[in-house]
């Protein structure tokens, strides 16, 4: 929630194309935005099975897309979001703040550099699948990280 009171440049139509249970779909449509939910696993919410990586139908995609992907997918949910992405839109990915590290990813960033990275300043409660009862811990440092197709600048670090 602190993220979209911080972040007012999202287009009015958003792709959460990894929604689960609808945790941000929801959020975003409290927030007045036309949402898109689906997701490859039907945890209960959106479309399924719909597998982003592989929608080959979807030419260009001029909305946003803002989404928690699996954080062993993010790499390939940016790529295919800088595909399929209008020039000028956006994918939003909640990610942990180590997806900056690495010297691929250096290389990655070099070819998509974020124009934004929104870094908590609070721990965030995550939970695989929507498991809050399990998943009391809060140790990980996360932030959302922004991409707008044809940005070419530096990232700008922001707190929220």
């Amino acid at each position: 929630k602190l993220f979209l009171e911080n972040y007012k440049q999202l287009n009015k139509m958003v792709w959460e194309c990894s929604c689960g249970q609808g945790h941000l779909s929801k959020e975003l449509e409290e927030q007045g935005y036309d949402v898109f939910s689906s997701d490859l696993i039907d945890r209960g919410y959106g479309i399924t099975p719909v597998n982003f990586l592989e929608q080959d139908d979807i030419k260009i995609w001029n909305g946003d897309i803002l989404t928690n992907p699996p954080f062993n997918l993010a790499e390939d949910f940016l790529k295919k979001g800088m595909e399929i992405l209008g020039n000028g839109n956006k994918i939003i990915l909640f990610l942990k703040i180590q997806f900056l590290e690495g010297q691929s990813r250096k290389k990655l960033f070099e070819i998509y550099p974020p124009k934004y990275v929104y870094c908590h300043s609070s721990r965030q409660q995550c939970a695989k699948d929507g498991r809050f009862d399990l998943y009391k811990a809060t140790t990980q440092f996360y932030a959302w990280y922004v991409w707008e197709k044809g940005y070419s600048g530096d990232t700008i670090i922001k707190w929220i």
